[in-house]
């Protein structure tokens, strides 16, 4: 199975904050192959699979959790949370 890119653990669900965390500077490039996989129409279970590295076919809640809560945290940095890499 394919280890996620970061040395951060991917976590079961992204705590949820109005701020970048340190979580999302970590996994940026985990939210960015997310919704890339998801715009080329990739399965969830291949997205949980390859890109987060839960067997969904082992852990088939764990890996719907997650990667729900990791792909509304990718579309959050896309319409709102890229803004606060540029604030002063």
């Amino acid at each position: 199975m394919l280890e996620p890119e970061s040395n951060t653990p991917i976590a079961d669900e992204v705590d949820w904050s109005d701020s970048l965390t340190a979580y999302d500077k970590a996994h940026f490039t985990t939210y960015m192959r997310l919704l890339d996989a998801s715009a080329d129409g990739a399965s969830e279970e291949e997205m949980a699979n390859l890109i987060l590295g839960i067997d969904p076919a082992r852990e088939p809640e764990r890996a719907r959790k997650a990667l729900r809560s990791h792909l509304d945290r990718a579309n959050w940095m896309m319409t709102t949370g890229y803004k606060k890499l540029f604030a002063g």
